[in-house]
C-alpha cells in the first residue's frame, strides 16, 4: 500500500447530511476505494452521524494507541482494554448500528468488540431474554416454537 493512502484525510457524510474529516488507516473499505482511486472528495455513508461518530472515537484511540512508542506493551494493551470496555457500555440499538456501520466500513477490530459485546449480552439467556435486548419479535405460533423445540431437543438439554 501506497503511503499516500494510509496518510490521505476523507470525508465521510452520514446519512443526516453531517461530514466527518478521517485519516482512512482504519477502514479497509475506504482503503480500497482510495488505492483504486474511486474514493471522491467525500464518500457518503448511510449511517447517522452519532453511529459515525462512535466509529471515528474508536478509530482515533486504537490508532493513537498503536502509534505509541511505549517500552510498556502490557500497559497500553491494558489501557485499550479498559477503553473497549467502556466503549461497549451502550444500548443495544447503538451496538447494532455501530456493528453495521463497521461492516460496510470493513473496520475488522471493531467488528469483532461489536460481536462479543452482543454474545456476552445474550449468553446464558433464555429465548425471551434475547428477543428482548435483541428487540426480535416473536414470530412463531406456540405450534411452531413447540415443533422447533421438539425438533431441536439438543439444543435444549
Amino acid at each position: 500500500m501506497s503511503t499516500s493512502s494510509s496518510s490521505k484525510k476523507i470525508v465521510l457524510k452520514s446519512g443526516d447530511d453531517e461530514t466527518f474529516e478521517i485519516a482512512a488507516l482504519e477502514s479497509q473499505t475506504i482503503k480500497f476505494m482510495i488505492e483504486d482511486e474511486c474514493a471522491d472528495n467525500v464518500i457518503p455513508v448511510p449511517f447517522t452521524s452519532a453511529t459515525i461518530s462512535k466509529i471515528i472515537e474508536y478509530c482515533k484511540k486504537h490508532a493513537e494507541m498503536s502509534k505509541k512508542d511505549d517500552n510498556d506493551d502490557d500497559k497500553a494493551v491494558e489501557d485499550l482494554k479498559s477503553f473497549d470496555a467502556e466503549f461497549v457500555k451502550l444500548d443495544t440499538d447503538i451496538i447494532q448500528d455501530i456493528l453495521l456501520a463497521a461492516n460496510f466500513l470493513n473496520i475488522k477490530k471493531l467488528i469483532d468488540l461489536m460481536y462479543q459485546s452482543i454474545a456476552d449480552r445474550i449468553k446464558d439467556k433464555t429465548p425471551e431474554e434475547i428477543r428482548e435486548i435483541l428487540n426480535i419479535k416473536n414470530d412463531l405460533s406456540p405450534e411452531e416454537e413447540e415443533e422447533a423445540h421438539k425438533e431441536n431437543a439438543w439444543a435444549f438439554e
